[in-house]
């Protein structure tokens, strides 16, 4: 429970002082006397650290975020250096400096979970063609091999492209056993071969060699009394074909299934240093949400790691896609397309669970991937819900600076303060009611250690 609270004021903390200075540096620009910069919690102050050009730092006692006090900022003065008196533009961009902050920080988060190492789904690569003047070849390596480990390592690929993936750290191959110190570990017609003297990095081996990527589906249940069950398939063996035709990306198991519906098929799976060929029953009308045989299926998840360059397109990649969903939220609410309580929607107690349940998972398994994705994500999430044009909000805000715009002519600040202490009131209303329903819906978590592939 401590370490719960502790690292959530301290995560909520750090992202609220980033968006805070966004604030504070843009005002700065543009003329906008700040009063005061509370780098850590809402008053009452506990101590002024110091004053620096006009502007006291502090901390203060309620130790939910950050703030930046503008002179006139909530009120009609109109003097010089009040954020009133300043030009449209120079308020706009005193405003979007904010979530303009956060989301910066968002991708910087992002960018070190997947440099850190990050989980992603993975297969093994099996050769469909040796050329036989490639490095391959040399290697002694044949069409028709699964390429498991290089010298102690996981050999993996990408379980959509392809792609070799290192792995962040000595782990397991992808049916859960180890690899062996040297050599070159291959799958041959169902047995393990160990190949020697080769020299050469996965990326040699593949090169030129048309790579299928295969051992990527695992089953993860079984149904009781299912025809998997009585052809004794077992939760946690890889598949990897159907009637002798691997299982990929573009010929999954559930496609090869569904097309041979009503027969008995041959699985070849992998369990443990075991290659099995079990017959199962697929039915053609097996019972709702049990599938022909009776059987869960996944993804093999692995952590793993990429290149620089790789990794931070990844984390930018990420961020994008994170926010893209964030923003269509609202569409899809009013559509009709999504019902409130699957939205999702978190108050401080949700958050807080989430935060330290990631902070278990980091102290756990020592990948540092979960603290730093869902700081990347709150701090996206911070960003992208600020800009929403909801008076109190930095969105609100310039909402009333576009009709101004549009208008000619501003509305009188008094006014607009007002709106916006309205607007300030049914947020934090709503915050209560859901924080009540977080309370209610009991603890919140991520299933960090299954994500992880621990």
């Amino acid at each position: 429970m401590l370490l719960t609270i502790v690292s959530f004021l301290l995560l909520l903390g750090a992202l609220m002082f980033f968006h805070e200075l966004g604030h504070y540096l843009a005002a700065r620009r543009n003329g906008i006397e700040v009063e005061e910069f509370g780098i850590f919690g809402f008053p009452p102050r506990i101590a002024k650290l110091f004053t620096y050009k006009g502007t006291v730092f502090s901390i203060n006692a309620i130790p939910l975020g950050a703030f930046v006090r503008m002179k006139g900022e909530d009120a009609a003065d109109m003097s010089p250096g009040s954020f009133n008196a300043a030009s449209a533009s120079g308020r706009a961009v005193t405003l979007l400096a904010g979530p303009a902050m956060n989301f910066v920080i968002a991708i910087f988060f992002s960018i070190a979970s997947v440099l850190s190492g990050f989980p992603a789904s993975v297969a093994h690569p099996l050769l469909e063609d040796v050329p036989g003047a490639s490095v391959a070849a040399a290697a002694g390596l044949q069409s028709g091999d699964i390429l498991l480990s290089l010298n102690g390592e996981p050999l993996l690929v990408a379980a959509t492209t392809g792609e070799p993936l290192a792995a962040n750290r000595s782990l397991t191959l992808a049916d859960g056993t180890s690899a062996p110190a040297e050599g070159l570990l291959v799958l041959r017609d169902g047995t393990r071969v160990t190949l020697t003297g080769t020299d050469n990095s996965a990326e040699e081996l593949l090169a030129g060699v048309d790579v299928a990527p295969v051992l990527g589906t695992q089953i993860t249940a079984v149904v009781e009394d299912s025809p998997a069950a009585q052809a004794a398939l077992a939760p946690g063996d890889i598949v990897f074909s159907v009637n002798g035709t691997p299982v990929t990306p573009g010929n999954s198991l559930s496609q090869q299934v569904s097309a041979l519906a009503g027969s008995e098929v041959t699985l070849a799976v992998v369990r443990g240093t075991s290659w099995l060929e079990i017959s199962v029953l697929a039915r053609q009308d097996p019972p709702p949400g049990q599938g022909s045989m009776g059987i869960g299926i996944d993804g093999v998840q692995r952590m793993v790691s990429l290149p620089f360059g790789q990794a931070v397109m990844e984390g930018v990649r990420n961020i994008f896609g994170y926010v893209g969903m964030v923003v269509s939220l609202p569409v899809m609410l009013i559509g009709g397309q999504l019902a409130p309580s699957d939205a999702g929607f978190s108050g401080p107690v949700g958050i807080a669970q989430l935060v330290g349940g990631a902070v278990g998972a980091t102290l756990d398994t020592g990948f540092w991937f979960p603290i730093w994705q869902l700081a990347a994500i709150i701090s996206a999430g911070l960003a992208v819900a600020n800009l929403f044009p909801i008076p109190a909000l930095d969105g609100g805000r310039l909402l009333f600076i576009a009709f101004e715009k549009l208008r000619g002519r501003r509305m009188d600040p008094e006014k607009e303060g007002v709106i916006h202490l309205v607007g300030f009131a049914l947020l934090l209303g709503l915050m209560v009611v859901i924080t009540v329903s977080d309370i209610r819906s009991g603890p919140q978590a991520i299933d960090w250690l299954r994500i992880l592939g621990e």
